[in-house]
């Protein structure tokens, strides 16, 4: 059991995804299997729920299955009570942590992403996807290019996803 959520499996996998003009986007099947088995419909149909926010340091979205709230919530307690200076909370740990929202997808792994998480990372016509173990990241391509500090592999998998589906930036 990891953090209060028994078997809950991890992320690891990438790809870009072709949004619509409705912000309709297909979760890349190299996810979509773990995201489906930690947030499984109730009718036991394909497809589940994934919850979309904004990243709370980088310009992207954070993607993760409803059982990892629980998780979040507990390190942003902690993170909030680590704050305390003057006898006061900073209380932004929290606002930037919250913004999620949950939006169901189909057994394809396509759903429609929300309007201000997709405003906010400024992800038009393409996103990359990029598993992190307990979340997911969805950038904007050109944002994800040009942000400094992010480790090569991960510049170099969205180049190659682009090239892969002939895409050029």
């Amino acid at each position: 059991m990891r953090g209060g959520v028994a078997n809950r499996g991890r992320y690891q996998g990438h790809g870009v995804g072709l949004v619509d003009d409705k912000g309709r986007v297909a979760i890349p099947a190299s996810l979509r299997a773990t995201l489906a088995a930690n947030a499984p419909r109730a009718d036991g149909k394909g497809g589940g729920t994934i919850v979309i926010g904004a990243h709370e340091d980088s310009p992207c979205l954070i993607a993760y299955d409803p059982a990892y709230l629980d998780i979040l919530a507990d390190d942003v307690d902690r993170r909030t009570a680590e704050s305390l200076s003057n006898g006061r909370y900073d209380h932004n740990i929290r606002r930037a942590a919250a913004s999620g929202e949950e939006v169901p997808f189909d057994g394809s792994g396509r759903f429609i992403m929300p309007d201000f998480p997709r405003f906010h990372a400024g992800i038009e016509e393409h996103a990359f996807f990029y598993g992190q173990f307990d979340v997911i990241e969805i950038w904007n391509p050109r944002t994800l290019l040009a942000t400094e500090g992010l480790p090569d592999v991960m510049k170099n998998m969205a180049t190659f996803y682009l090239k892969q589906k002939g895409i050029a930036l």
